[in-house]
């Protein structure tokens, strides 16, 4: 039945998916074909949120790395209070989807009532400790904390790759998935009133998987070995997340250098070191000023940079198209958006309090 079940939710991903065309799973080839079968076996379906990467495919295997290694790797933490610092971290960042679909999977996990609350953003409500810590610390983190309110870390230093690291994926995942897919895990046009049986029916493929995952560390061949940067010293506890974030990284960097305009690349690093996580705006107003900075050509790829990293709620189409004209492959589109949300997603790890008494960065 499960088999039976991710088989059909297969077709159901690639609708999903807009902007981009995903490589089907029949037709995928090398690298593709190598995630698509890991993340078959170990998600228990090809979801969106990695599908939507299948064109730039060195991307596709640095966003699955991460994710496998944090949310599925067995580990210290159990899958319970890693969905619901997934499903915490979604809803500070505004990505329905995500919190439609970590909450369903918690829901399996852990009862109906935590999910609930934490999906609502309710965390006071929350009856199970654990689930409550752990969302409150991922909530809290969301934003860089200022002196007077460094969250409570409710884990050990062993523990600390697993919490954060789930942090920092889903920080990347969200902005990936406001840009590509709907607000629900369903096709576009199709009813919502459908919406609560496929998110029993994937919660159920991806429970019913969770007991047959390999070691941590059994992807790290998908990317080859890289340093480990500065920022991933929360990470360093556990070398497979540690070489999982630096590889990816490394993938994703290589990509944007041959993608991405350099004056764009430079313009995002500037504006991320001042970020605090906090909303630049309910408008897209904010958007305009930085980017008067950049040669005409390069403004559309700059707008949509900044708008993944800051504000990926805020994309449609109208962003989505200009960059299109004069980087028109699905592969340029999937790289820059990349390599934003992970430039956005690395900053916010680098706030993370992950010991007692944690002071945020300068």
């Amino acid at each position: 039945m499960t088999r039976l079940s991710a088989r059909a939710l297969r077709g159901l991903a690639l609708a999903q998916i807009r902007h981009v065309t995903p490589v089907r799973p029949g037709e995928a080839k090398g690298l593709t074909a190598q995630v698509y079968g890991s993340a078959e076996r170990e998600f228990g379906v090809l979801v969106p949120p990695v599908a939507l990467h299948s064109p730039a495919p060195e991307t596709l295997a640095a966003a699955w790395l991460m994710l496998r290694e944090t949310l599925l790797a067995p580990g210290l933490v159990d899958r319970a209070v890693r969905e619901a610092v997934a499903a915490a971290v979604s809803v500070a960042n505004s990505c329905p989807y995500c919190v439609s679909v970590h909450s369903a999977t918690l829901h399996g996990l852990a009862g109906g009532r935590d999910a609930r609350t934490i999906a609502a953003g309710q965390l006071a409500e929350v009856t199970e400790p654990r689930l409550r810590a752990a969302a409150t610390w991922a909530t809290a983190c969301a934003r860089r904390p200022r002196p007077n309110e460094v969250p409570h870390v409710p884990f050990t230093r062993e523990q600390a790759p697993e919490y954060a690291g789930v942090a920092v994926v889903f920080h990347y995942l969200n902005r990936m998935v406001n840009t590509f897919l709907e607000d629900a895990p369903m096709p576009p046009g199709a009813p919502r009133a459908g919406l609560p049986v496929v998110e029993r029916v994937l919660s159920a493929v991806i429970r019913a998987t969770g007991r047959g995952i390999a070691p941590p560390g059994a992807a790290l061949d998908l990317l080859p070995a890289a340093p480990v940067p500065d920022d991933l010293a929360w990470a360093q506890p556990n070398p497979a997340i540690t070489q999982a974030f630096a590889r990816a990284g490394a993938a994703v960097d290589r990509a944007a250098r041959h993608t991405v305009p350099p004056a764009v690349r430079e313009l995002l690093t500037t504006e991320i070191t001042a970020w605090d996580g906090r909303p630049r705006g309910l408008s897209r107003a904010w958007v305009e000023p930085p980017l008067a900075a950049l040669p005409p050509a390069d403004r559309p790829a700059g707008r949509l940079a900044l708008l993944v990293a800051f504000a990926s709620h805020q994309i449609d189409p109208g962003v989505v198209e200009p960059y299109r004209k004069t980087h028109p492959t699905d592969a340029a589109l999937v790289t820059l958006a990349s390599w934003a949300a992970l430039t956005a997603a690395r900053r916010a790890g680098s706030w993370l309090a992950v010991a007692p008494g944690d002071a945020p960065p300068a």
